[in-house]
C-alpha cells in the first residue's frame, strides 16, 4: 500500500487496515518458520505497510 493511498483513509479505516496487517504479518511469520514462503520479500513489504501506517497514526493523532 502506498503513502498516497494511506492518506486517504479514514482513522477508523487506518485502525482496520493495521490490524488486518498485523494478523496477516503473524501468520506470515509462523508459515515461514514452519517451510519458507515461495516469495520471502512479502514479509519486508508487509512489514514496511505497517510502518506506514503506524506513522499515519501518529501524525493524525499528534494533528486532534
Amino acid at each position: 500500500m502506498k503513502q498516497e493511498e494511506i492518506v486517504q483513509l479514514s482513522l477508523e479505516d487506518l485502525n482496520d487496515r493495521l490490524d488486518e496487517s498485523k494478523e496477516k504479518m503473524t501468520k506470515m511469520l509462523l508459515t515461514h518458520n514452519v517451510s519458507p514462503l515461495e516469495n520471502p520479500l512479502q514479509i519486508r513489504s508487509l512489514r514496511k505497510t505497517i510502518a506506514r501506517l503506524n506513522t499515519e497514526l501518529v501524525k493524525r493523532n499528534k494533528q486532534a
